[in-house]
């Protein structure tokens, strides 16, 4: 045997040297850690993982009345019988390393598995406990393999794992994956083959259990088919089925947007129709029912039935979705992209445009980055409708020095709008009229009050909230800080950003500005990392809390700041069990703070 191979004593104290190294920063000597395990630890650093000990996040009881265990149950049931009385541990878990079944043949490694929470309800994912067999074959999409001091936390030193990802074999979803964790001095190179080997056997169980329920769920889409004439959608985890209608008036978003109705209802075992308005302009009334599989505690899927109730003029199939350059303005979500597209094209037929969003989504932004791209050397004025409006002042100064764009903010807010009106007919009526842009929030195009301003704008285009198109914090971000005076000296982490794009954000970019602007008075050189984030940010609640729960959620996530992410000390500063705060750390959603 090469004595620098792996499990050799020699390989062994130089990795565990070279592991030293990385953690504090120093080289690593090129060829002694494989590849691998080299960028594992590196996302690990990235996600902060502490090193120095073991805590996985707990997430609860799994459902275990699913696809995969039903497949998998046999095979690991025959696996764990020829295991008995050996030191081996054959392990299940869901797509995020969360593990949901173990069976282990030996107390002594039970017990160790059992001190590093190596047991159903823990995440074994890279996020949690860095790189080990299961989190990094996720990771990696791959078989692969992790041996004693490659593990990056301790306690972990001692254990082999050879994790291989379970793929569903019709849609090709990463549905779980399969570990076998051994006694590193046991290890040996049977052990990956072993693991796919029953990963392989998984699927082909899967396979087997598929065709079936795939089969159920096409001839209730077909049957629908038969009898609606609109949109039908047929779907479950692994596929989705659409007629023709539905490909031709559906964009991808708002398929998206169907399908997280139709999941959450059959979850929840809502059989009433419900409206919905798409993004694209559509309104339409969704019917959603369940199918059931072989057994009729079983689903095969659900199948959609959806009837077009009205659309807005500017529907997504005649919009180009090519980004298109505005000065001070960035983003490249579609919702986004036609927004902007929208607006230009009323500003092209010389059209005067209301912009309706809700507070902080960029309405003026939007106007001046137009303003910029047409008209770069000429003149723009913005007025705030909710401060008295002298209108001869304005006509006197638009005679003076030409006002090429108007833009009129918070019309909702208009003491007097047909005084407004009366200003907006004299200036149409000048020699070079300006464009004029109105801006107003969602609800104040149907106030009567407001009619006979908005007769002067033909169009209205609305911008969607921040919480609609959240991938564009990609580029918001880094646009936030370099306006706020850190760009180039301050970044956002993958992960920070990850929390970013989870929230709600009710208050728009004005929020994100608030919340960025807090965040570079504690930080202001370097990378944001998620522990420098407010503590809302680490929680992402499932349903609308009430006071008392955020206060709560609250003072969760603030001392498990004091603990540095250590769940058992922030459980004792609440005065609370273990038990209790992984409970409700799972309720609300909490994503305890980098260590």
């Amino acid at each position: 045997m090469d004595e620098n191979a792996p499990g050799t004593l020699l390989a062994d104290d130089e990795l565990a040297r070279s592991r030293v190294r990385f953690l504090t920063a120093e080289t690593v000597s090129p060829g002694v850690v494989r590849q691998t395990i080299l960028a594992s630890w590196r996302r690990s650093r990235e996600f902060r993982v502490e090193a120095d000990r073991i805590d996985p996040l707990y997430l609860g009881d799994q459902n275990l009345d699913i696809p995969l265990m039903r497949g998998a149950e046999p095979v690991l049931h025959k696996l764990g019988e020829q295991f008995e009385g050996q030191p081996i541990s054959l392990i299940l878990t869901d797509p995020a390393g969360v593990v949901l079944t173990q069976r282990t043949g030996d107390a002594d490694l039970r017990r160790h598995l059992e001190r590093v929470e190596l047991v159903p309800g823990f995440s074994y994912g890279e996020q949690s406990v860095g790189t080990n067999g299961i989190g990094t074959a996720l990771e990696d999409g791959r078989a692969t393999t992790v041996f004693g001091h490659e593990h990056y936390a301790e306690h972990l030193e001692n254990l082999a794992c050879a994790g291989v990802p379970i793929h569903h074999p019709i849609s090709g979803k990463k549905v779980g994956a399969v570990d076998l964790t051994c006694w590193h001095k046991d290890a040996g190179g049977l052990l990956i083959a072993l693991a796919r080997s029953t990963a392989e056997q998984i699927r082909q169980a899967l396979l087997r259990h598929s065709d079936l329920r795939e089969m159920i769920l096409f001839q209730a889409y077909l049957q629908t088919c038969r009898r609606w004439t609109g949109i039908v959608l047929a779907f479950n985890d692994d596929i989705v089925m659409m007629n023709d209608r539905a490909r031709q008036l559906l964009d991808p978003a708002d398929q998206s947007v169907l399908l997280g109705h139709a999941t959450e209802a059959l979850a929840e075992g809502r059989r009433t129709p419900a409206t919905l308005s798409l993004s694209s302009g559509l309104r339409v009334r969704v019917f959603c029912r369940r199918v059931p599989g072989q057994r009729e505690t079983d689903t095969a899927g659900g199948v959609l039935s959806v009837k077009l109730i009205e659309a807005d003029e500017t529907l997504a199939a005649s919009t180009p979705m090519l980004p298109m350059y505005l000065p001070g303005v960035v983003g490249s979500a579609p919702l986004w992209l036609r927004c902007g597209h929208e607006l230009d094209a009323g500003h092209q037929r010389g059209e005067w445009v209301a912009l309706e969003g809700e507070p902080g989504t960029g309405k003026l932004t939007l106007a001046k980055g137009l303003h910029q791209r047409h008209h770069p050397a000429a003149r723009l004025v913005a007025v705030d409708a909710a401060d008295p409006l002298d209108g001869d002042a304005l006509l006197r100064e638009h005679a003076e020095t030409p006002i090429r764009t108007l833009v009129i903010r918070h019309a909702d807010r208009l003491t007097a709008p047909d005084a407004l009106a009366a200003v907006l007919r004299r200036l149409r009526e000048s020699p070079v009229a300006p464009w004029v842009v109105l801006t107003l929030v969602p609800e104040a195009e149907t106030e009567p009050r407001l009619a006979e301003l908005l007769k002067a704008f033909p169009r209205t285009v609305r911008v969607p909230p921040l919480r609609h198109h959240v991938e564009d914090l990609a580029e918001l971000v880094p646009l936030v800080l370099s306006k706020l005076g850190y760009g180039g000296r301050l970044t956002c982490s993958a992960a920070a950003l990850h929390l970013l794009m989870r929230a709600e954000w009710p208050g728009n970019t004005g929020q994100l500005y608030a919340v960025l602007r807090t965040v570079a008075q504690r930080r202001r050189a370097g990378t944001i990392r998620p522990g420098d984030l407010p503590a809302e940010f680490h929680a992402v609640a499932r349903r609308p809390l009430n006071r008392f729960e955020s206060i709560e959620r609250d003072a969760i996530v603030r001392c498990l700041e004091d603990a540095d992410g250590n769940k058992v000390r922030a459980a004792k500063l609440l005065g609370i069990s273990r038990a209790t705060i992984y409970r409700k750390i799972h309720e609300y959603g909490i994503v305890p703070p980098a260590r």
